[in-house]
C-alpha cells in the first residue's frame, strides 16, 4: 500500500522540496541577479552614506508599520487586547518569513494562542476569514488606484486604463458576492453543504466520520460575520487601509532617504510599483516573498535608470526589506518566548454571544 496524500513521508517530502526551490530562488536573486543591476559595493556606500536622522526616521516609521496591523487583528475579534494582537502578529510573521509553507503554519501558531486566550475556534475563523477578505480587498484596489492616478498624470497607456477597469470589475463582484453570502442565509446553507460535502470526501480517505450540519454551521458564521461587519466595518477598513499605506510610506521613505528624488522616480510610480509586486508576492515561491518583492520592486523602479539611480533603488529596497522582512523575525522570536512563559492571559476557549 502507497502512503496517502496526507502520509508523514509525503508531507515532509513536500517541505523539502519547497525548502529546496525557495533556497535556489533566494541565491539566485541575490547572488546572480542583483550584482547585475548594481554592486553591493556601490549600494553599501548609498546605505553608509545615509545620516544618523534618515536612517532614525526610516527605522520609526518601519516600527509604525508593524503596529499599524494590530489594529486590524483588534478590528476582527472583539476581546482580543492590543498587547495579545502585537505577540501574536509577531511570531505568526517570524515563523511565515522563515519556514517554507509559513503562511500556513503561521496560522496555526496564531490559532494556538487564540484557543490559549480563550478565544473559540469559531472566532479564529471568522478573524482570519475577514481580515484576509479586506486585506485582499485592499491588495486588488491599490493597483486600480495606482494606475488611476498614472493614467491622470499622463503616465497610463490604453492597456493600464483598461486593466485598471477590469480590476475595478473583479473587487466590485468580489464585494458582491460577501455581500450576498452575509445576507442571504440560502446562499450561505448552500456554501456550507457544499464545503461539508468537500471536506467529508477528503476525510473518508484518512478513515475520519463525515462533517455533519455544515448548512446550520454556515448560517450561524455568516450571520454572526454578518453582525461583526455592521458593528465594526469602519474600523476594519480604515485600520487595514492605514496599514497597507503605512508600508508604502516605509518603502518612500526608504528611497527619498538614500537620495531617490521625486523628479527621478514619482511617489505615484512607486506605489504603483509597490502595489502589483504585493500582488505578484500573493504567490508562495519563497517565505514572505523573499528575493521576490526585492527583485520585482527594483526591477519595476530601475526602468531608465543610471548606475548611480540603479545603486540607490537597491539600497532602498534593501534597507525596505531588512526594516519590514527581517527586523519582525527577532521580534516574532521574542514574543513567540513571552507567549509560552507568560500565564496570565490564559485561559478556556468558552462559547458567548457576539459583542461589540
Amino acid at each position: 500500500m502507497t502512503d496517502g496524500p496526507t502520509s508523514p513521508a509525503s508531507s515532509t517530502l513536500k517541505r523539502v522540496l519547497q525548502g529546496l526551490l525557495s533556497t535556489a530562488v533566494v541565491v539566485g536573486i541575490f547572488a546572480f541577479v542583483f550584482p547585475r543591476i548594481a554592486s553591493y559595493e556601490d549600494v553599501w556606500g548609498t546605505i553608509r552614506a545615509m545620516t544618523v536622522l534618515e536612517a532614525g526616521i526610516l527605522f520609526v516609521v518601519g516600527f509604525w508599520n508593524l503596529v499599524t496591523y494590530w489594529f486590524v487583528l483588534t478590528a476582527v475579534l472583539p476581546g482580543l487586547r492590543l498587547g495579545q494582537a502585537a505577540i501574536s502578529n509577531q511570531a505568526s510573521t517570524a515563523v511565515s518569513n522563515t519556514m517554507p509553507g509559513g503562511g500556513i503554519l503561521g496560522v496555526g501558531v496564531t490559532f494556538a494562542m487564540y484557543r490559549s486566550w480563550g478565544f473559540t475556534t469559531a472566532d479564529f475563523a471568522r478573524a482570519t476569514v475577514v481580515s484576509g477578505i479586506w486585506n485582499n480587498y485592499v491588495k486588488l484596489g491599490m493597483p486600480i488606484v495606482a494606475l488611476a492616478l498614472l493614467a491622470l498624470s499622463g503616465d497610463a497607456g490604453a492597456a493600464e486604463i483598461i486593466s485598471a477597469i477590469v480590476g475595478l470589475g473583479v473587487l466590485f463582484g468580489a464585494i458582491v458576492i460577501l455581500w450576498l453570502m452575509v445576507r442571504s442565509e440560502g446562499m450561505a446553507r448552500k456554501l456550507g453543504d457544499l464545503g461539508a460535502r468537500v471536506l467529508s470526501r477528503l476525510r473518508r480517505l484518512i478513515r475520519k466520520p463525515p462533517i455533519e450540519g455544515g448548512g446550520d454551521s454556515a448560517v450561524d458564521f455568516f450571520r454572526r460575520t454578518g453582525e461583526l461587519l455592521k458593528a465594526r466595518w469602519l474600523r476594519l477598513t480604515v485600520s487595514t487601509l492605514v496599514s497597507h499605506i503605512s508600508l508604502y510610506i516605509v518603502l518612500l521613505v526608504a528611497l527619498r532617504n538614500v537620495g531617490v528624488s521625486e523628479d527621478e522616480i514619482g511617489w505615484i510610480k512607486i506605489l504603483a510599483a509597490y502595489a502589483f509586486v504585493r500582488l505578484i508576492s500573493a504567490i508562495p515561491i519563497t517565505p514572505g516573498g523573499l528575493g521576490v518583492v526585492e527583485l520585482g520592486v527594483t526591477a519595476a523602479l530601475s526602468i531608465g535608470a543610471d548606475e548611480a539611480l540603479d545603486a540607490q533603488i537597491v539600497a532602498a529596497v534593501l534597507l525596505f526589506r531588512f526594516i519590514t522582512f527581517v527586523l519582525p523575525i527577532p521580534l516574532g522570536a521574542a514574543s513567540y518566548v513571552f507567549w509560552r512563559r507568560n500565564k496570565s492571559w490564559r485561559k478556556k476557549p468558552v462559547d458567548a454571544p457576539f459583542a461589540t
